[in-house]
């Protein structure tokens, strides 16, 4: 029975076709993991979404250094090891001298990967004479965000197995950005193949690295198909194919895990847990997720621009229903940006609770006790830090309409709705973020700095040089008490404007077959398949 079911998931999925020379006749071979949504890019370097970190970012590419999960501590990964110059200005990386790139249909590697790639790839973000900055409309949303291709003055090339990083200014949380999963190290010598051909703009669609997994192909809104990386230097790879089922819909998701079409399925949702949780052959992980889902406003356009109409439209929210109803009681109530596990938290005092004659009150004192009609913005696919957006867009028209504001709720497909937000196009949106590193500053700069309005990454539009300042005070310092007051003093400033209302945290959940081993959910960043194996 299994035989047959996988004859026909080899079909329908695998693709047991002329076209894929390595045909998939044991399920044993490979890994079927089911997406919530089409990836962006396959660059992690020009994205932000988590759906497509998740499904590229750990599984082709290796950073220099990675974050431990539990301690914190930088880890080595493609660099052995690191000094940092007594000034904090320079990072000199010692690189291993034994990764190989990816070896594809497309590219042949000639040599291992050297200093040559670091320079290249991190070059790319920030020179305008790199002749891959502009591919792509040269957005880098994450760099642009936290002010890191204005950081860094130069990456030079010491010999074949170094590399120095020269920063402007000392940074505390440098290194912490060079460990998340954007930072990723891309091949030099592919990049200068696809000029000779004129297909630069292939290069964040037909990706090379030196992760675990290799590119094969990419049928959109049907499947992503990636090989096993025959020589990864870390340890050996045990899947020969690791498959990605595009399923928007999450009813369908979790159809296809009971019916073992799927191995590993993407944020179900709190009400389907049940369910899973009473099959033996599939298990149910909950993790604490650092994240944020929130509710922002267009801050520069009326009446967003008034503090008092933020304050009436943050005081109309039933939170507490809101936890019921889509979160089912599986998340937490924010208290402030920051979740409690972050070592800079500190509840907040004034944060905005349900009480509509409160909001009717700074409806008045903004002129606007006549009420007035917006847009409520709610993502099409669920994450960690929002399960359900339509469902909470719903539970907030209607207490919106109770104090007299009328809100139609907007929906586009997940790659539209981003890059319109991105374009501040929306009045007001639900959305959220899950952080990359354990560093505070990762939920204040890439969100709510003046540089991720640039990069159009902050969704309130909010520029404010106060809350800017404090942010740098905060990175200018390696004193943790020293930072713990500023990055305090900016989630009381972000309480006091709001620009954004904090909602939930939610907690992560992954269902998993029970044959399936080596795949642990973490508390930043994306997933890694890396390790897993079937038992």
């Amino acid at each position: 029975m299994r035989k047959l079911f996988f004859g026909v998931l080899c079909t329908a999925l695998f693709g047991c076709t002329d076209q894929a020379p390595n045909k998939v006749n044991d399920k044993s071979q490979g890994l079927v993991y089911c997406a919530e949504a089409n990836p962006v890019s396959f660059n992690p370097q020009v994205t932000t979404t988590g759906s497509t970190i998740d499904i590229i970012a750990n599984q082709l590419y290796d950073t220099l250094i990675s974050i431990d999960p539990e301690s914190g501590e930088f880890l080595p990964e493609l660099a052995t090891s690191w000094q940092v110059s007594e000034d904090g200005k320079s990072f000199t990386f010692t690189l291993r001298d034994d990764v190989q790139f990816h070896d594809t249909l497309y590219f042949t590697p000639t040599r291992k990967m050297n200093a040559d790639d670091v320079v290249f790839s991190f070059n790319r973000l920030f020179d305008v004479y790199n002749p891959y900055h502009f591919v792509g409309d040269a957005n880098y949303p994450y760099f642009q965000s936290i002010g890191l291709d204005q950081l860094i003055r130069q990456v030079k090339k010491v010999d074949e197995h170094t590399v120095r990083f020269d920063l402007f200014n000392a940074e505390s949380s440098f290194l912490s950005n060079i460990g998340t999963d954007f930072a990723v190290i891309l091949s030099k010598e592919y990049a200068d193949q696809l000029i000779e051909l004129e297909h630069k703009q292939d290069f964040d669609q037909k990706p090379v690295g030196t992760g675990p997994y290799k590119y094969r192909e990419f049928l959109r809104d049907n499947l992503i198909r990636y090989y096993r990386h025959e020589h990864y230097w870390k340890h050996p790879v045990y899947m020969e194919q690791l498959v990605y089922d595009i399923t928007t819909n999450g009813t369908s998701r979790i159809a296809k895990m009971l019916t073992k079409e799927c191995d590993i399925t993407a944020h179900p949702s709190a009400t389907q847990l049940t369910v899973l949780e009473q099959r033996k052959d599939i298990e149910v992980e909950k993790a604490a997720n650092l994240n944020i889902g929130y509710w922002a406003f267009n801050t520069e356009k009326p009446p967003f621009d008034n503090t008092l109409v933020r304050k009436a439209l943050a005081h109309s929210i039933d939170f507490e229903k809101i936890m019921q109803a889509v979160f089912y009681n599986n998340g937490i109530l924010a208290r402030s940006m920051l979740p409690p596990s972050s070592w800079a938290f500190e509840a907040q005092q004034k944060m905005p609770t349900y009480d509509p004659e409160k909001a009717k009150e700074y409806l008045k004192q903004a002129g606007l006790e006549g009420g007035f009609s917006m847009t409520l913005w709610a993502m099409p696919v669920s994450r960690i830090y929002n399960p359900n957006a339509r469902k909470m867009a719903e539970l907030i028209q209607r207490d919106l309409r109770d104090i007299g504001v009328n809100a139609r709720i907007v929906e586009y497909e997940w790659n539209t709705f981003i890059e319109r937000v991105g374009r501040h196009e929306h009045d007001s949106v639900l959305l959220g973020w899950a952080a990359d590193t354990p560093d505070p500053d990762n939920f204040f700069s890439p969100l709510l700095s003046c540089t991720a309005t640039f990069s159009g990454k902050n969704p309130s539009n909010w520029c404010n040089p106060e809350f800017d300042l404090l942010l740098t005070q905060a990175l200018d310092t390696n004193d943790m008490e020293e930072r713990k007051y500023y990055y305090q003093q900016a989630q009381k400033m972000v309480i006091e404007q709001l620009p954004l209302v904090p909602i939930a945290h939610g907690l992560r959940f992954q269902a998993t077959s029970s044959d399936i081993k080596g795949v642990s959910l973490r508390p930043f960043g994306g997933i890694s398949l890396a390790e897993a194996r079937r038992d």
